[in-house]
């Protein structure tokens, strides 16, 4: 083995180190059928593994290989990880809390690392750039408003891109960058008070880090969705930004898709009437020049922060001797859009429904919101009376605890999807909105996986509703009106050390769509409620990752908060095999077969990455 060497990788002024832990002259190997070379498995974006050795007749024998911590050096720096790792070539890459590591995927045994001085490296992800033009291949990863690039082989900061092997994006992104061919794609981070500006999407060079394209995700003068910003709003207006973990394309046509956020303020919207592109939108752009091609609005007019968090999962729709072109795009606000990926057309129908108006002096809802006619709604979008919580349904004592919660606060106010925060004259009394799905959303950052084998999109969802309201602003504040919550301001009530929603359960489940009719095939509660009498516990958690779905006819989740990994059947939603965590699985698991032709299964628990494969 080498000997451990310090590398000043970034002169004098930031002395990052890199330490090599491989075989001198290690050269990387050709990427195989059995990597998992990008986030989601590839740039389609479909979470799923044409791997089939762990399938539905031997998953249950799933046993622990190897367990590597993400925490800082001395344990002194939490990495709170969401990180799906990559697998090129026999070597896995991925983030910790103070670095990148290049590990073994069999041993878990590290290869080498890079601390990352003056900051921290994403925690979702890294990307791979397998080098071209005399270049050797690169891992690719942000740290706040910086984007590195390491030589993959000796993960020493690669020379040739930028300055100094990093350039600055001025505007910060906090996941995972896109590679295709030798562009990189980013979005960006711009909630208030963070550093930098406006948060389009936009493109660099592979090579030697230059800016290639932007996408201005509010229209500029003369553009497109100008006009659905009333007067000057537009000017300086911050969110509408694509801040989702990963990105995908359809590398046919050479189509990026951007799913951008709620403008900033989302709760309040007086000062910005009209729709509002291309906020709450997902926008077709071509990958090689940010140029426009079409876009779908999931929300006008965005008051609930209920955004697409995630890009679509694209997938071919066979029926009827023809081909479509489709991808599944899903929403906080409980909807899975079903479109054609080449017009943004809807594929089973949209119908633009009358929705409620708000009371917010100077505020005008939109009159009108898309609903997809299929699939249903995923998550609870609406409330009533008789779906509070009763004894029979979980416990007395959370049943109580939660008709409590409800006469404490009064007049409850659930009109259904797209509910307005009510307006409170008086700050101390008035009605109270009950919004469902809550600011949490229901669908979130893991988006949808898909199996090309049976057909069927599978989207994990929660619900969780949020109390909140409308009051006047502080003299002197930027807008007249403010939201307002309860603390804490969720629909929930702690029973034991758990948090316990107020509605009737599941409270989190899994959805198998058919995308051939848009039908749901099956929804199965996922996660369990431990301090629940043992006959009520299956309840279903909250949770915002997303699933793995393999040619073994079986998918993983670990996304809910009851820190379980589970396997379920993809047929019929069927739980096959469980295991307890060291700590929460908020991340998106992969799998890869391994140089001893073994496949294993890994998901990042909180601060460590775990691995398992067949006895």
């Amino acid at each position: 083995m080498a000997a451990n060497r310090l590398i000043i990788s970034r002169g004098a002024l930031l002395a990052v180190a890199v330490i090599f832990l491989g075989v001198a002259g290690r050269q990387i190997a050709a990427q195989t059928e059995g990597d998992w070379p990008m986030y989601r498995g590839n740039h389609a974006g479909t979470g799923y593994s044409s791997l089939s050795q762990i399938s539905v007749d031997n998953v249950s024998e799933l046993v622990e290989s190897w367990r590597y911590s993400l925490a800082g050096d001395g344990g002194d720096r939490q990495p709170n990880s969401q990180a799906t790792p990559i697998v090129i070539g026999g070597v896995m890459y991925l983030p910790a809390a103070d670095r990148i590591v290049a590990l073994n995927p069999v041993s878990g045994e590290e290869i080498w690392r890079h601390i990352v001085a003056d900051g921290a490296p994403s925690r979702r992800g890294v990307a791979y750039w397998a080098g071209g033009e005399g270049i050797a291949p690169r891992i690719i990863f942000t740290a706040g408003r910086r984007l590195l690039a390491l030589d993959a082989e000796t993960g020493r900061l690669a020379t040739g891109f930028g300055p100094s092997g990093e350039i600055d994006m001025v505007i910060p992104y906090n996941s995972v960058p896109m590679v295709y061919g030798n562009i990189v794609i980013v979005g960006a981070n711009t909630p208030r008070g963070a550093s930098g500006g406006i948060g389009n999407a936009r493109a660099f060079d592979a090579r030697n880090g230059d800016k290639i394209w932007e996408f201005s995700s509010i229209p500029q003068p003369g553009s497109l969705g100008h006009d659905s910003w009333a007067g000057d709003s537009w000017v300086a207006r911050l969110g509408a930004n694509a801040w989702p973990f990963y990105f995908t394309v359809d590398t046919q046509r050479g189509l990026l898709y951007l799913p951008l956020a709620s403008p900033i303020p989302f709760a309040y919207g007086g000062d910005r009437g009209g729709a509002n592109l291309f906020a709450n939108s997902l926008v077709a752009v071509d990958i090689h020049s940010g140029e426009y091609k079409w876009h779908f609005q999931t929300i006008h007019h965005d008051l609930w922060d209920h955004d697409p968090p995630a890009p679509p999962a694209l997938f071919d729709i066979a029926s009827g001797g023809s081909t479509v072109p489709a991808l599944g795009v899903t929403t906080k606000s409980g909807y899975l859009y079903i479109l054609n990926r080449v017009t943004g057309e809807p594929i089973f129908g949209v119908e633009e429904r009358a929705m409620p108006s708000s009371d917010v002096p100077g505020e005008e809802t939109f009159p009108t919101q898309p609903i997809p006619l299929r699939p249903p709604a995923l998550a609870r979008v609406s409330y009533d009376p008789a779906d509070l919580v009763s004894a029979t349904d979980t416990s007395a004592e959370h049943a109580e605890a939660c008709a409590e919660l409800l006469a404490g606060i009064g007049e409850i106010y659930n009109v259904g999807a797209f509910t307005p925060w009510a307006y409170r004259p008086d700050s101390s009394a008035g009605k109270t909105t009950l919004l469902f799905p809550g600011l949490t959303g229901g669908p979130n950052w893991g988006g949808a996986a898909f199996d090309p084998n049976s057909g069927y999109i599978f989207v994990f969802s929660q619900d969780l509703g949020t109390f909140g309201w409308m009051e006047d602003a502080e003299n002197g504040s930027e807008f007249p009106y403010v939201r307002r919550g309860l603390r804490p301001g969720n629909f929930d009530v702690r029973i034991g050390d758990l948090r316990l929603p107020c509605q009737k359960p599941p409270w989190g489940k899994l959805t198998a769509i058919d995308s051939v009719s848009g039908d749901v095939v099956w929804q199965q509660a996922v996660g369990l409620s431990e301090n629940l009498p043992p006959d009520r516990q299956h309840t279903g958690r909250p949770g915002r990752a997303a699933a793995l779905v393999t040619a073994g006819e079986v998918l993983f989740i670990a996304a809910t908060d009851d820190n379980r990994l589970r396997a379920l059947a993809t047929a019929t939603g069927e739980e096959l095999w469980v295991v307890k965590l060291p700590r929460r699985g908020n991340a998106n698991p992969m799998t890869y077969m391994g140089a001893d032709n073994k496949q294993y299964l890994l998901v990042s628990a909180t601060d460590s990455v775990v691995a398992y494969h067949l006895r």
